[in-house]
């Protein structure tokens, strides 16, 4: 990041702006100069005369980026000479602030009302605060409820004491309207591409939504709000959602249920869009769906995104990248650490140098990987060949978890080298009198801690891999039995490696229960996988 800050706070402007590019570009410029701030997405929408603008920055940071942008739209916007069919209120219409990584809700509502406060005195405009940031009462929580009436409502809305703006005056403001601002989790904004009007897909939004058509005839999902919209300059409509809970209402839940009323209205859906970015998260999730429902055998995570981007046709109307489009990608929070992107040899000599990291753990963390690396290829040896067709069930429900294992076991080689950052950090602390000798105490214990989950996840996650060890010794491609062998001694290797760092950090803990706990748990898991690795080696050399 611009800023070199892990703190990561997401902003997800919408300006009533989406034909005119010098608008567009200056908004941009305005955000992307901003110190601290990256933009990582721009989406302009004719039909919606709306753009849609993404950045990422540190808490302090992403309000300048947001106040320096509305400024120029302050300047640029008049709403007056608005015309759209999305709904909208103001010049910047909506502006989230959501949590991304080492950051609470609570400092995002800080970031809203922050930004509320500055950009009422700054351009003297009305401001709302919404979602987790509202404190006006349940009426005016959600954006629908708040937007209601839109801009042209907005002149009469304003006036009355139940929709006095949480800053700014309470007065219509022409060229401005209003703004809502608050902070809110990570929301999908999707919509689904539909050959038929504006209102055929308002009728499907009616239908899918949680509102439904009122009390008494809620939709089928929960945390959906759905409209229908024309995209005239598309020749098409759309039902346009937003998924305020992908956990809850998945992105391929929402879509086939969109084609299946389609298909009974006698309508085609052709694709669909993510406008703005999607946690990978989400996306995975409807991969395993698809997967599950047509017995793929996709195990790879670049195979798993094409797959639901062809399911959901999103590259229908715009080509979807994923480095542009998933968050992970773009904040480089996926991004191997330094020692995984080393080469070989610089991965070794640091460790055979005079400083204390790279150590056993994060060799250790390597050797394992390679095993469960090497079981995985025993499996993928033995599938997809005419003479193990016998076979492929079984290889399938093999090779999965242990391609699952090397890729977990693979960040742990960057993260134990900074297991133990937390306690070192403790040391560190002021300990002159009993309140802060205390605290620093407290703080050693938890890093000490900290320091042992490392290992410890090291040992659970290669343990795991001995059943399906045990089947390719039993059914694998007897040609790589040498491979499966090294594999298994490979594996013992790391969990006895993360067994004496479990134990030379449980030495400092103070907690009783939970040394006891713990070292009954690593001696028990050490003990089995000496015991399995033999089983293996015995079962190999049962069929060479």
């Amino acid at each position: 990041m611009a800023s070199g800050s892990k703190r990561l706070v997401e902003c997800v402007p919408n300006f009533s702006e989406g034909k005119r590019k010098e608008v567009i570009d200056a908004i941009s410029t305005a955000i992307r100069d901003t110190e601290g701030c990256t933009l990582l997405l721009v989406e302009p929408e004719a039909s919606a005369n709306r753009t849609v603008y993404t950045f990422v920055g540190d808490p302090v940071s992403i309000v300048e980026g947001a106040v320096n942008a509305a400024k120029v739209a302050h300047s640029l916007i008049d709403m007056r000479k608005h015309k759209g069919n999305h709904p909208r209120m103001g010049a910047l219409d909506v502006c989230p602030f959501i949590p991304v990584s080492d950051v609470t809700m609570e400092d995002c509502i800080n970031c809203s009302n922050e930004f509320g406060s500055r950009l009422s005195k700054e351009l003297n405009v009305p401001l709302y605060l919404y979602e987790y940031s509202c404190t006006g009462g349940d009426h005016r929580r959600t954006l629908p409820q708040i937007r209601a009436g839109e801009y042209e409502g907005l002149k009469d809305k304003i006036i009355k004491s139940e929709w006095t703006p949480d800053y700014g005056p309470a007065q219509f403001v022409p060229s401005w309207g209003a703004t809502v601002t608050g902070a809110r989790p990570m929301l999908i904004a999707y919509n689904v591409n539909l050959l038929g009007t504006k209102q055929q897909a308002h009728r499907i939004a009616l239908d899918i939504r949680e509102q439904g058509r009122g009390p008494d005839n809620p939709g089928k999902f929960k945390c959906v709000r759905a409209i229908g919209w024309d995209l005239e300059d598309k020749g098409l409509s759309q039902i346009s959602i937003n998924l305020t809970d992908y956990k809850t209402t998945p992105i391929h839940a929402a879509y086939e249920e969109c084609v299946r009323i389609a298909k009974d209205l006698k309508l085609a859906v052709v694709g669909s869009e993510i406008v703005g970015l999607v946690p990978l998260e989400a996306v995975m999730l409807s991969a395993d769906y698809y997967i599950q429902k047509e017995s793929l055998f996709i195990y790879k995570e670049e195979q798993k995104i094409r797959l639901v981007i062809e399911r959901l046709g999103l590259s229908s109307l715009s080509y979807f990248n994923p480095k542009e489009k998933i968050i992970e990608y773009c904040i480089g929070s996926t991004a191997d650490g330094p020692l995984v992107s080393s080469s070989v040899r610089d991965f070794i000599e640091s460790i055979g140098s005079r400083a204390s990291t790279p150590g056993g753990g994060s060799a250790s963390a390597c050797i394992a990987s390679i095993g469960s690396a090497l079981a995985t290829m025993v499996g993928l040896m033995s599938y997809g060949k005419r003479e193990f067709e016998g076979i492929d069930g079984i290889m399938r429900e093999t090779i999965l978890p242990l391609y699952d294992a090397m890729e977990q076991l693979i960040p742990i080689i960057d993260s134990d080298s900074t297991a133990f950052s937390s306690y070192m950090d403790a040391l560190k602390m002021p300990h002159s009198n009993d309140e802060e000798s205390t605290k620093r105490s407290l703080a050693m214990q938890e890093g000490l801690k900290r320091a042992i989950e490392v290992p410890l996840g090291l040992m659970r996650k290669a343990h795991s891999c001995w059943p399906h060890l045990f089947v390719l010794a039993e059914h694998g491609n007897k040609q790589t039995m040498s491979d499966l062998q090294v594999s298994a001694s490979s594996l013992h290797c790391g969990v006895f490696g993360g067994y004496c760092n479990v134990l030379i950090n449980l030495k400092g803990v103070t907690d009783t229960q939970y040394v006891t706990e713990i070292r009954q748990e690593v001696e028990q898991i050490l003990a089995e996988s000496q015991d399995n690795s033999d089983k293996v080696q015995k079962l190999v050399l049962k069929r060479l």
